[in-house]
């Protein structure tokens, strides 16, 4: 059975008596394509490169759309409603106080893995939630929530002055509200 799991991805579900011959198969056919191994971590820095949500570190039942930036697949119009829809709209009137955020080091040296502090204009203002060295961009990226009683708006984000905390020591960085 094959399952398409999204951002062309797919689940193999094979007897195991057939995986060797399946795998064996696969990466024959990969050969014309010069597709190659890749490991979960590759995965994981393309996934935080391009500021895709990961469910228990970037999300969970407690975080909302709009402050994990995931307001955009909300259909509050939908035929029936949904559950949590009237606290949502509420939460949409409110001023957003709480936002993911993605980061990027400086410095191409250090690297980010998960709760580092986020530091803006000298302040403590979050944690890094997932984070991993993005290849393409060519420095440490990480996803991570600011929480300021401030409204956390694009503006407010491109204003400041960010710093990771890596080890004891603050690593300037970019911060961006769109994937790097």
């Amino acid at each position: 059975r094959i399952t398409y799991v999204g951002e062309l991805g797919w689940e193999l579900y094979i007897p195991t008596e057939f995986c060797l011959g399946v795998y064996e198969a696969l990466v024959s056919a990969a050969e014309e394509f010069g597709l190659k191994h890749a490991g979960y971590h590759a995965l994981n820095s393309l996934r935080i490169e391009k500021a895709y949500r990961h469910w228990g570190h970037d999300i969970c039942d407690e975080d909302t759309p709009i402050e994990s930036g995931l307001e955009f697949v909300v259909k509050y119009d939908k035929p029936g409603g949904f559950i949590g829809r009237d606290a949502l709209l509420n939460k949409r009137d409110q001023r957003l106080t709480r936002r993911l955020v993605q980061f990027q080091l400086q410095d191409p040296e250090p690297l980010l893995y998960h709760n580092e502090p986020i530091w803006r204009d000298g302040t403590l203002v979050g944690y890094i939630a997932s984070g991993m060295y993005g290849h393409t961009l060519g420095a440490a990226i990480g996803l991570g929530y600011i929480n300021d009683s401030n409204e956390v708006t694009d503006e407010y984000v491109a204003a400041g002055s960010y710093e990771i905390e890596i080890a004891g020591a603050r690593i300037p960085a970019i911060a961006s509200t769109t994937p790097l």
